[in-house]
C-alpha cells in the first residue's frame, strides 16, 4: 500500500507541474510581441506636461515652449504611424506552441520512466547509521552454516569428475575405515580432510578438518584454520556463514596477516550490506599479498568500484605486486656474499641486481619499498639522472597513497633527490 502511495504523489507532482508549465506556454496566445509603443506614447506625455510646468516656472521662453511641443506632437505622430502599420499582440505560431507543449508532456513522462526503471520506488530513505545498523541485522541473521551447505547442495548435486577420481575413491574409503579404528591419527586426518575436499564431500571434509585441529587444539597453526575456512565457504557456495566467520576470528587472531582470513572477511562484509569495511580490508590485503595470490585478480576488479561506494573516489589501483618467489633485488645474504668479492665483481653484481629489479618493477610493479630500493641503489651507484626518473615515476605511481609517498619522499631526501626533477 506505501508503494502504491508513493507513485500517486509521484504522479500527482508530475501532473501539476506538467500543468504550471503548459498554461505558461498556452498563455503566449494572448502575450503582446515585443512593442515598446505604450511606453514611449508614455514618456512623450510626460515630456509636454514638463515644458508646460517649465512655461509656468518662467525657466522656458512661449516660443522655445511651442517649438519643444511641435517637434514632442511630431514624435507621437510617427508613432501613431509606425503602430497602425503593425500588429501588436500577435500570438505565438501554432507549431511553435505545439512542439512546446509537446516538450513538456515528454520532460514530465521521461521523467517518470526514468524513475521506474532505475530508482528505488517504494524504498525508504536510509541515512548511514541506519544502513549500518540494517546490516548488522542482516549480519546477525543470515544463514548458518548447515543451512547453506544444503542449499549449495540442491542447487548443484552433480559433483564435477576429474582425472584419476577413480582410482581416489577406493582410496579414500580405505582412509575412513582405518580412521575409524585410529581416531587420533592426525596424518591420516589430514589426508582425509584434503582427499574428501577434491572428491566434492565438503562435509565430510569439514569434519575431518575440525576433528584434526580439536586434537592439535592449541598447538593448530592458523594455516589448519585457513583451510578449514575455505573448506567451509567452499561448502556453503561462497557465502560466509556465522561458523566461518568464527573460524575468521581465530585465525586473525594467530596471524592478522593472513590472506585467506582476510579475503573471506571482506566477502562477509560485502554479503551483509557493508562494503565500506570490504574496501578497508581488500585494500590492505592487496598490499601485503603477492600478485599470483588466488585472490588478486577478484579485489583488483573489486577495489575501484568499492571505493567509489565508500566514499574514496581519489582512490587509485596500484600496480599489480610482484608474483611470490619473485627475485627483489639484494637480500642481506647476497650482499654479505659480495664482500669477499673483488671490487669489480662487487660493482658488476651490483649491476646486475639493479637492472633485474627495474626490469620487473617496469613490467610488473612492486611495492613502495621496492621503488625506494631502486632508487637509493641509482643513487649509491652515483647514476642520479635515472634515479631521479624513478623517483619521479614512483612518485605518479603512489601518488594517492600517503604512507607509501612518505617514504618514497624520504629516500629521495636522504639521497639528495628530493629538490631534482626529471
Amino acid at each position: 500500500m506505501a508503494v502504491w502511495l508513493q507513485f500517486a504523489g509521484f504522479f500527482i507532482i508530475a501532473a501539476m507541474v506538467a500543468l504550471i508549465l503548459g498554461q505558461a506556454v498556452l498563455r503566449a496566445r494572448g502575450v503582446a510581441g515585443a512593442d515598446g509603443a505604450e511606453r514611449a506614447m508614455k514618456v512623450y506625455r510626460d515630456q509636454i506636461a514638463e515644458v508646460d510646468r517649465d512655461l509656468e516656472r518662467g525657466t522656458l521662453g512661449q516660443a522655445e515652449a511651442e517649438r519643444l511641443r511641435l517637434e514632442i506632437s511630431r514624435r507621437i505622430l510617427d508613432l501613431d504611424r509606425d503602430r497602425a502599420g503593425r500588429a501588436a499582440g500577435q500570438p505565438a505560431p501554432t507549431p511553435m506552441r505545439y512542439v512546446a507543449v509537446g516538450s513538456v508532456v515528454f520532460a514530465v513522462l521521461g521523467a517518470g520512466l526514468i524513475y521506474l526503471t532505475y530508482g528505488a520506488p517504494g524504498y525508504r530513505d536510509m541515512p548511514l547509521v541506519e544502513r549500518h545498523a540494517d546490516a548488522a541485522e542482516i549480519r546477525r541473521n543470515r544463514a548458518r552454516q548447515a543451512e547453506l551447505e544444503a542449499q549449495y547442495a540442491a542447487a548443484f548435486p552433480d559433483r564435477p569428475e576429474f582425472e584419476g577420481q577413480a582410482e581416489l575413491e577406493p582410496m579414500v574409503q580405505q582412509l575412513r575405515e582405518a580412521l575409524a579404528t585410529r581416531p587420533l591419527d592426525q596424518t591420516g586426518l589430514a589426508l582425509l580432510a584434503q582427499n574428501e575436499a577434491r572428491l566434492g564431500n565438503h562435509r565430510a571434509a569439514i569434519e575431518a578438518q575440525e576433528q584434526l585441529i580439536a586434537l592439535r587444539a592449541e598447538a593448530a597453526q592458523a594455516e589448519d584454520f585457513a583451510f578449514l575456512l575455505d573448506l567451509k565457504a567452499v561448502g556453503a557456495g561462497g557465502f560466509v556463514s556465522p561458523e566461518a566467520e568464527e573460524v575468521i576470528e581465530q585465525i586473525l587472531r594467530r596471524d592478522p596477516r593472513n590472506g585467506v582470513a582476510l579475503y573471506y572477511s571482506g566477502r562477509m562484509y560485502a554479503q551483509t550490506g557493508r562494503p565500506d569495511m570490504t574496501f578497508r580490508i581488500w585494500r590492505r590485503l592487496h598490499d601485503i599479498s603477492p600478485g599470483d595470490a588466488p585472490w588478486m585478480p577478484e579485489i583488483r576488479a573489486a577495489l575501484p568500484e568499492l571505493a567509489r561506494i565508500s566514499g574514496e573516489p581519489r582512490y587509485q589501483l596500484p600496480p599489480r605486486p610482484a608474483p611470490a618467489g619473485a627475485e627483489r633485488g639484494p637480500s642481506a645474504e647476497d650482499l654479505a656474499a659480495m664482500e669477499d668479492l673483488p671490487v669489480e665483481e662487487q660493482a658488476e653484481m651490483i649491476e646486475g641486481m639493479v637492472a633485474s629489479l627495474s626490469a620487473r618493477l617496469g613490467n610488473e610493479g612492486g611495492s613502495a619499498e621496492e621503488w625506494a630500493q631502486l632508487i637509493r641503489a641509482l643513487s649509491v651507484l652515483d647514476r642520479e639522472d635515472e634515479a631521479v626518473a624513478i623517483l619521479g615515476e614512483a612518485r605518479q605511481v603512489f601518488a594517492a597513497r600517503a604512507e607509501d609517498l612518505a617514504l618514497i619522499n624520504e629516500v629521495a631526501e636522504t639521497a639528495g633527490l628530493s629538490l631534482r626533477t626529471p
